[in-house]
């Protein structure tokens, strides 16, 4: 499930026209991470990997849709940071990640 919604999420970003090539690159280059990292916690915590991916993926839709809508997309990035709170000690990496996805996501509005 992970492979895909992450799948999905690149398919995403390549297909926003309102996205410059640098920032698909950095989101591009963020995902890879994300993927790495979520793929160890659902080792071992497969729900709360799946809904990291799955935060990760509606942030994207809301911060790259064509006609933005400011709240939806900071929901959503809530979601994606709360989805990693209490894994700061065991799986620092995932929330570094996690939070600089959040924080590019949340400046494409801008």
């Amino acid at each position: 499930m992970i492979e895909k919604t992450i799948s999905e999420i690149e398919a995403k970003i390549h297909a926003a026209g309102s996205v410059d090539s640098q920032r698909k690159e950095e989101l591009l280059a963020l995902l890879g991470r994300l993927k790495s990292e979520v793929g160890k916690l659902a080792q071992t915590h497969g729900e709360q990997a799946d809904s990291i991916a799955n935060f990760a993926k509606l942030s994207t839709l809301e911060a790259t849709r064509t006609e933005p809508n400011p709240q939806l997309r900071d929901l959503s990035n809530q979601g994606l940071v709360s989805s990693v709170e209490g894994f700061e000690q065991s799986h620092p990496k995932l929330v570094q990640v996690v939070n600089s996805l959040s924080h590019t996501l949340a400046s494409l509005g801008i």
